[in-house]
């Protein structure tokens, strides 16, 4: 079965007698976490803490990498996820950040070699208000021998790859951060040193998100908003990794472009080092 990387609620609903789909509920804390999921969740759906449960990691300053093969491994072990299952990721879908959380999980399935990955547009919260099926209890998902991961490497820019692209401009580099934070009148607690990397562009995450809602934006309203990024190449980054997943995935499995890489270890990685530049806009 061939399925879009974003799926809607009567889609799912559709589908959910399907043995074959693995329905994660990436809610964390901030979303009400377990309880929220006990409370009620998608038929059938498992929950993985998006912010606890490991999906990405902080070392040697960044905030947000990409976990070693053995550790997503046995993540997904856990969660009872084998390569055969479709995975639909759906996220609490009440602000654009939520997008973020369930874009940077497709992100990492996709990049340890799980081809079927879809996100529930809109996320639980679409799905409540869509009158679709829900049932309570805690998530007690049954652990599968460990997944093989099987890394591409094609999605993902690593510190070494964003130095050549600063360095040589062979790529076109997205902030997806806000406009403060950009100019470098903000600045992440987790970021050593407020701006921006060198030559980049500044597209807002949020601004591919329904104003009030976690549902993109019409394939439209996409093209036009992404239309000032120049073809070619594109490493998107943000200050974890998390923010930039929604450009990343835009402009990847929306759109369709072509070599589009997503820099996790972003401005906490990168700002770690003092000899690597950072730019400022004047106030």
């Amino acid at each position: 079965m061939t399925v879009s990387p974003l799926v809607a609620t009567k889609w799912l609903s559709d589908h959910l007698a399907d043995p074959s789909f693995l329905i994660v509920d990436i809610r964390s804390a901030e979303s009400g976490g377990q309880e929220a999921f006990a409370a009620g969740h998608i038929p059938g759906a498992i929950h993985s803490d998006y912010a606890v449960d490991g999906w990405r990691i902080a070392e040697g300053g960044a905030g947000g990498l990409l976990p070693e093969a053995s550790h997503l491994s046995a993540l997904l072990s856990r969660i009872g996820m084998t390569s055969e299952h479709h995975v639909v990721i759906v996220s609490a879908g009440e602000a654009a950040a939520d997008f973020s959380a369930a874009a940077r999980v497709y992100w990492t399935l996709k990049t340890i070699g799980h081809s079927q990955v879809s996100i529930l547009d809109g996320g639980f919260k679409a799905w409540r208000e869509s009158g679709g099926l829900e049932e309570t209890g805690v998530s007690a998902p049954t652990a599968s021998p460990l997944y093989p991961v099987r890394p591409t490497g094609s999605l993902r820019a690593e510190i070494h790859a964003v130095e050549k692209v600063v360095a040589h401009g062979d790529a076109t580099l997205v902030d997806g951060r806000s406009q403060a934070q950009f100019d470098g009148r903000e600045k992440s607690p987790q970021v050593a040193r407020a701006g921006h990397l060198p030559g980049a562009l500044h597209l807002d995450h949020s601004g591919a998100i329904q104003p009030g809602t976690g549902r993109l934006r019409s394939v439209k309203e996409l093209e036009q908003l992404f239309e000032q990024i120049p073809q070619g190449p594109v490493v998107s980054y943000c200050n974890t990794g998390h923010l930039a997943s929604t450009n990343w995935f835009v402009l990847s499995e929306v759109l369709k472009r072509p070599d589009v890489r997503l820099y996790d270890g972003s401005m906490s990685e990168w700002t770690q080092d003092p000899g690597r530049p950072v730019v400022t806009n004047a106030s």
